[in-house]
This record gives structure tokens, sequence and C-alpha cells, in this order.
């Protein structure tokens, strides 16, 4: 794991670095143009750890390995990221060194954050290098599965990071019919990387879904030891049968009210009757 970066310390200074002369097998190997690069040795990003509100130091290096001055605009992404100079003019041959300093955001939790250190020219070419930056404190990897639901075009859910670390999570997803399984896909990795406290709207394909059935659906979703999972229910019933069943139980209806009104009339004497009789 890369060193990281000091602890503020001295006002911070640029450095230039005449670059020795080179011979020409080794300036002709030397990439065109100029770099942007950690300073002190080859180093791919910067990597810094403090407890919030820290403010930790480290210096960029930009080299100009031509003959002609290059100027280049520096700033810091991602992070709260202050340089010792916005705007650098680096001579023919020479190595600049900038410091900055990469705060801890106070009352953050702990994890990992990141960002970079970027330069750009007048001609619009830019380089960056990346910043990790971790939050001192335990790990936590929490997920949680929320808002899970069918609809016609698939299946849709939420991911939320309730951990203090970043999550690159996978999805297995299973559903259950009246008569046996009808979806069971293995567990895969989802292209998402979830920071803390992100939440992320996905959804889920479902092609070849059943005709006429109820099913329970079940996600199940894990990322660096969390585990989480969620479950639904959805009911299949084709347009046509609803149409089909809707009619019958209108058929139904009016038979039995049918039925009914006749019994009524049937049970009701009628007036003929009550008027027949012997009279005093």
């Amino acid at each position: 794991m890369p060193s990281a970066v000091r602890a503020l310390g001295p006002p911070l200074l640029l450095m230039l670095t005449l670059l020795g002369t080179a011979s020409p097998a080794a300036a002709a190997a030397r990439p065109a143009g100029w770099s942007l690069a950690p300073a002190g040795g080859p180093r791919p990003s910067f990597y810094a750890e403090g407890a919030p509100g820290t403010a930790l130091q480290d210096t960029v290096a930009v080299t100009n390995p031509g003959r002609t001055p290059v100027t280049v605009r520096l700033r810091g992404t991602g992070l709260p990221v202050v340089l010792a100079r916005a705007t650098l003019t680096v001579p023919a041959r020479t190595r600049a060194e900038v410091p900055f300093t990469v705060t801890a955001p106070s009352g953050s939790a702990p994890g990992d954050r990141s960002g970079a250190i970027e330069a750009r020219d007048g001609t619009g070419r830019t380089a960056r290098v990346p910043v990790r930056l971790r939050i001192a404190g335990p790990r936590l990897a929490a997920l949680t599965v929320e808002h899970l639901a069918v609809r016609p075009d698939g299946i849709t859910y939420q991911l939320v990071n309730r951990g203090t670390t970043v999550l690159v999570p996978t999805l297995a997803v299973r559903a259950d019919g009246t008569f046996g399984r009808v979806l069971d896909r293995a567990p895969r990795p989802l292209p998402v990387r979830l920071a803390p406290g992100a939440r992320r709207t996905l959804s889920e394909p479902w092609h070849g879904r059943p005709f006429l059935d109820r099913v329970d659906v079940r996600l199940t979703v894990t990322a660096d030891g969390a585990h989480a999972t969620a479950t639904t229910a959805a009911t299949f019933v084709p347009w046509g049968t609803l149409g089909a069943l809707a009619g019958l139980a209108a058929t139904v209806t009016f038979l039995v009210r049918r039925r009914a009104r006749r019994t009524r009339e049937s049970e009701t004497p009628s007036r003929e009757a009550e008027l027949t009789g012997a009279v005093a």
C-alpha cells in the first residue's frame, strides 16, 4: 500500500529541478510533452489517511522535457484540496514540484473517499493523478434493498449503502411460482460503486415471465461481507383472461339476481287468492 501523505508541516513552497541533459537515445525514448505525477518516486496515485478534520500534505510534480516552457493550471477534484499554486509555468527541461494539502472533512463517517489532482495546458491537454483518502475509523460494510417491485418491464429496486466503505454489490434473483421456480439468476457483480450513504435505483429485466401465475420474488445482494434480501409477490393474469373473468362474473351476478327475483314472485300470494273465501 502506498505510504500516507505527511501531516501539514512547513509553509508550502514551489521547487524547480533542472533535468539533466539526456542522450539522443534517451530523449527519443522519453514521452513527448509534459507529464504529471506524484513527487518523490514512482507512485501511481496519492494516498492519505487521517481522522476527520485533519489536513494532510503531499507534493505533485509537473515535468517538462521539451525545449520550450509550458504553462498549466492545477486544481483538485472530488476532495477538499488546496494547492500552493493554481497556475504554473515550467521552463524547458525542468521539473516543478507543487505541494498541496487535502483535508479529511470534519464530521464525515469513516471510510474511503476519492478525488484527483488535475493539470491542463493552454491547448486543452489534461493529465490527472488519483487521490485516495481514507477517513480513519472502523470499516463497516452494510447495505439494504428497498422498494422492490415487479413492473411490466421488469423488476425495480433501490440499493442503499448504510456502511462506511465503498461497496461493489453482487445480485442474485429468484422467483417461485405455483408449480415451481420460474426465475433463477446466479450471483453476478453489478456495474455500480456505492459510496457511503449513496442510494441507487436499479432495474432487472425479466423476459419470458409467466402467463398466468402468482410468484414470490426474492433479491439477494452481497458486498464486502454485507448481506441484504428483499421479497415481494406478483400475480400475472393476461388481459384476455381478466376480460373473460369479468364477463363471467357479470353473467353469474345477473343469473343469481334473476333467480332471487323469481323466487320472491312465486312466494307472494296473488290479489285474487286473497279475495276468495266465504262471506259471513
